[in-house]
């Protein structure tokens, strides 16, 4: 019987039966269970949110202190029974501590102890606005800049602090195609004197090679990758000061409960803000495993891809002949159409040379003041529509706008599938808009489902001598984005983070529109001075 159960319990212990011929089996050692487990508390009255415990038991090896910050924390293990946390929640707060005593061959005993914590902190008011907006705000990576993610080490030889990934700065969009420029990180003012984070991530998470096989049960493939993680639901976003001694620094701390994290799984979830403005910030944060130091910029204005180049040249007009426009490439709107146009505008559109005429290697149109046909003004509106559409590409248009108080010359496209689907559900792409009531600005907008009538899809731009200087303003249509951009600089890119049918009608062909109107919604009041003023457009190209 005794040789059984000396049997039994090595199989119970080392998971295999090792059979002997021998009819004694050696015993193994003695299993202690801690005893007389007891812990003593300071809670420290500053403020500052320290709390130092010193557990003890009779024939405990160690110790492991579940401090209660969040239900999935690690423990801090401890040989002597003396541990010290932060806890950095602000205001009064309970908290339920679980120190576990462990003895020889893994036994253990347990108990809690319920504290409660006064925290004296509170977070600077701006950094509270430039990270929320004092509601909730959306980060995304700065892709396009030099340093977005990198590494290096905490300390240099000398022991001073590093500032800076000295080993490792990713250079503008390297990680293009990955998971993780995908990733839209939202921060929540709730209020209350609380703050809330979430991560959303599309489903697949980018990590660092060290940390997947415990992560995600895989073996690592030696180099960083996207694997399907779940990041779903609402983190606590606890801020404490901290003296790093990196700089800069804003000397303000982040911490997210329940494992959360800042895009790149790193496995931890406290991050240091070095500095932040209303549209970018920079953090650290150290690498557990390694102690590395990581670096991460974010930017709240969603950073674009890099746009395709689009060089055969499929369609133009370089408006060489003088006379009418070439019947070949153009077509006209003619009249006031619904409620002017839709937008209120009061002229009438003819096809006449007083109004359009190509002449001295330039298309002229020309806004003008005379009564016809029941208005008070006339110009002209050209399209290729039914002569040339494309779908993807570039468009490079060489223009002078007009000026003058009440014009609006525009440079545009429209969904070919107007005809059937109607307004806005074939999307509009306004490359250049001029308000002559605005002079030295010109906008670029999208017109959706999502986003229609007064589009929030819109950006403007400052210009100089735009009425009596040329500028090439073009659009870059790829599939998924859309660039807008003035004498080839990029000012406004929309990339719906969800594209369908609401956000994105932009898979199919769309045809050019030139035109000058007046007045209007976007126009506003007519200078009663105004006589006439003309667009002039030196050519249209279209790339593919």
């Amino acid at each position: 019987m005794k040789n059984i159960l000396y049997l039994f319990a090595a199989f119970l212990f080392f998971g295999t039966i090792v059979w002997s011929c021998q009819e004694e089996v050696p015993e193994l050692g003695t299993l202690y269970v801690p005893t007389n487990l007891g812990v003593s508390v300071d809670i420290q009255s500053d403020g500052s949110g320290l709390v130092n415990f010193q557990a003890s038991a009779t024939d405990a090896l160690n110790y492991h202190f579940y401090f209660g910050n969040s239900p999935s924390e690690d423990p801090f293990v401890s040989s002597d029974g003396k541990a010290s946390n932060f806890y950095k929640k602000t205001g009064t707060n309970d908290y339920l501590v679980k120190i576990v005593a462990f003895g020889a061959g893994g036994v253990s005993s347990s108990i809690t102890e319920e504290i409660t914590v006064f925290v004296d902190f509170e977070v600077p008011s701006e950094i509270i606005k430039a990270l929320t907006n004092n509601g909730s705000k959306e980060w995304y990576w700065k892709q396009d800049v030099s340093g977005h993610l990198g590494v290096g080490p905490q300390f240099n030889d000398a022991g001073e602090v590093v500032s800076d990934p000295t080993y490792y700065a990713a250079a503008p969009n390297e990680k293009e195609g990955l998971c993780l420029y995908e990733d839209v990180l939202t921060f929540t003012d709730n209020g209350d004197g609380t703050f809330g984070y979430t991560l959303e991530n599309q489903g697949d998470t980018f990590f660092h090679t060290d940390e997947i096989q415990d992560a995600v049960g895989e073996p690592s493939p030696g180099y960083d990758a996207c694997y399907a993680y779940d990041t779903t639901g609402n983190k606590d976003v606890l801020f404490s000061p901290t003296d790093s001694g990196v700089n800069p620094s804003t000397g303000i701390n982040m911490e997210f409960t329940n494992g959360g994290f800042m895009s790149y799984y790193l496995n931890s979830s406290s991050y240091e803000i070095m500095y932040i403005t209303d549209t970018e910030m920079k953090v650290r944060v150290i690498q557990k495993r390694n102690g590395l130091a990581w670096y991460h910029i974010f930017t709240s204005e969603k950073t674009a891809s890099p746009d395709p180049e689009f060089t055969d040249l499929v369609w133009q007009d370089e408006f060489d002949t003088d006379g009418a426009p070439a019947d070949a490439n153009w077509n006209y709107d003619i009249g006031t159409g619904s409620n002017g146009w839709g937008n209120f505008e009061e002229q009438y559109y003819t096809d006449r040379p007083e109004n359009v005429i190509v002449a001295d290697g330039v298309l002229k149109i020309t806004a003008r003041k005379e009564n016809f046909s029941g208005k008070g003004y006339t110009s002209a509106r050209l399209k290729t529509q039914d002569k040339f559409d494309f779908t993807y590409g570039r468009v490079d248009v060489k223009a002078k706008v007009a000026g003058g108080g009440g014009t609006w010359p525009a440079i545009w496209m429209l969904g070919s599938s107007i005809t059937t689907v109607g307004w806005p559900k074939c999307g509009e792409m306004d490359i250049m808009e001029y308000v002559g009531n605005k002079p030295g600005y010109v906008q670029s907008a999208i017109h959706t489902p999502s986003s229609s009538g007064a589009t929030v899809n819109v950006k403007s731009t400052t210009i100089e001598n735009e009425t009596t200087e040329f500028h090439v303003y073009s659009v870059i249509w790829s599939e998924g984005q859309i660039s807008f951009l003035i004498d080839d600089q990029r000012f406004y890119t929309y990339k719906p983070a969800e594209q369908n049918d609401s956000t994105w009608p932009f898979d199919a062909p769309q045809f050019l529109i030139l035109n000058v109107a007046m007045g209007g919604n976007l126009g506003g009041a007519i200078d009663p001075n105004f006589t006439e003023s003309t667009m002039e457009i030196d050519y249209v190209r279209v790339y593919q």
